[in-house]
């Protein structure tokens, strides 16, 4: 049986991950590359897109070395433990901003970029597949896979909201402000990855192949559940990715800059941050409501319908701050249905990574496990590719001064921009959430 303490260990592994770095570069990145780093809308595109390729070799490749990883500290556990520092000290260096010219700056952020992607994949898929070797119980597995969500949600909160806060603290220039707060995140991220590996354990030993095959790649694409879970992960991933990306243009250029209520700040992170503490809360409830609703694909048609409706409903309110507040519910309702089908997703992959072990006979939870990662940052990136690409169709312009190496940015269509921007917070989503629902209803584990 496992105890309380291992099942919070395991949260911070993804509080680190999905709390701290992976929200940070999901909602900021975008606007931080265009409108504080100074790359131009098309390099900022680029990027992500070049660095997706990478992931799809890289992810796999990542799931079969971690399956394969033996060692006193077991075979995914020391990933964590060793991979710790270079996690959160790369994570640092990107929200750096150098002092160089355009081609400079464009080299600085490709390299970087690539280098947290893969060190994110040597941390990250490792983590996913602790849940298939800590637990045999279907039962546990959904409430590590709860307090994963909770761990996520809970260090996200708390870091978008606290962002506009501690950036009026530090003081200075907002290059500055990003540096300072990405060296703190970093050195946070490093000491909870660190505890997550020394206060989870391995029970289950992995049925091991004996040497290096590509028979598992093979095998994937002959495992119906796997392609359906893996386009369904990449479907929440475009779901909130899209929302995420574009949230920091929402509020600077539909509501004209941060607003203030009665005090209160709510710029692009906290905007968001209402969203994250209602997906800690119904990431929690999510084990509970699925017994409840009688099963993982039912709860997961719910939460899909409930993300579909009120994103729907947000494009037609108004664009004006006076209508802050019924955004933040339409948000908060949103995430509702966020916060209840991310626990399941992963839950479903170590479902599929058992179907795959009965019917292959060896164990390959960790490239089970790396096509979840794979498929969240492939899903992230390209909805954050595609919103600076859309953003760029509608006349938005950035870029560095070469001269000078200041940023510059030029709207050459506001209204334009404006309806992209609203549109992809909203109507976007909501196509992706009916993707998910029929995606969902072919998922052959009715579990």
């Amino acid at each position: 049986m496992t105890n309380l303490k291992e099942k919070i260990g395991y949260a911070l592994g993804d509080a680190a991950a999905g709390g701290i770095t992976w929200k940070v570069m999901s909602i900021a990145f975008p606007l931080f590359f265009t409108n504080i780093f100074g790359l131009t809308v098309a390099d900022t595109a680029t990027l992500m897109l070049i660095a997706r390729m990478f992931d799809v070799i890289t992810d796999p490749l990542m799931g079969s070395l971690a399956d394969r990883t033996q060692s006193r500290w077991g075979t995914y556990r020391p990933w964590l433990i060793f991979g710790a520092i270079p996690f959160g000290l790369i994570f640092a260096l990107l929200l750096y901003t150098p002092d160089f010219g355009p081609t400079g700056k464009r080299i600085y952020a490709y390299t970087l970029y690539l280098m947290m992607m893969a060190v994110y994949t040597a941390v990250n898929v490792p983590y996913g597949s602790l849940l298939g070797v800590m637990t045999a119980d279907d039962n546990e597995k959904n409430q590590f896979s709860s307090f994963r969500m909770v761990g996520a949600y809970a260090m996200g909160f708390i870091t978008l909201l606290s962002f506009p806060y501690l950036q009026k603290m530090i003081g200075g220039t907002e290059a500055h402000q990003y540096a300072v707060l990405g060296a703190s995140l970093g050195c946070l991220a490093t000491i909870m990855t660190l505890a997550c590996g020394l206060l989870t354990k391995e029970r289950l030993k992995p049925v091991r192949a004996e040497k290096f095959s590509f028979r598992p790649f093979a095998d994937l694409f002959k495992n119906k559940p796997w392609i359906y879970l893996t386009l369904i992960g990449i479907c929440t991933n475009f779901f909130n990715g899209f929302r995420y990306a574009v949230a920091g243009y929402l509020l600077e250029y539909c509501l004209h800059g941060d607003v203030t209520v009665s005090g209160l700040i709510i710029n692009y992170t906290v905007f968001m941050t209402f969203g994250e503490v209602t997906c800690m809360i119904f990431g929690g409830i999510s084990p509970k409501f699925t017994q409840w609703i009688g099963s993982k694909c039912k709860a997961f048609t719910v939460a899909a319908i409930i993300c579909a409706v009120f994103s729907i409903a947000f494009f037609f309110v108004p664009m004006d701050p006076a209508y802050i507040w019924v955004m933040v519910a339409l948000v908060i309702l949103t995430s509702v249905g966020v916060g209840l089908y991310s626990p399941l997703l992963w839950s479903m992959y170590a479902d599929v990574a058992d179907y795959a072990t009965e019917k292959n006979g060896t164990s390959s939870t960790g490239l089970i496990f790396s096509s979840g990662t794979m498929s969240q940052k492939f899903g992230t990136a390209i909805s954050g590719s595609l919103v600076a690409l859309f953003l760029g169709l509608s006349g938005f312009i950035s870029g560095t001064d070469a001269a000078t190496g200041e940023t510059v940015i030029t709207i050459t269509n506001e209204e334009s921009v404006r309806s992209m921007i609203w549109s992809l917070f909203s109507l976007f989503p909501a196509a992706i959430a009916f993707i998910m629902i029929f995606l969902i209803y072919k998922y052959p584990i009715k579990k």
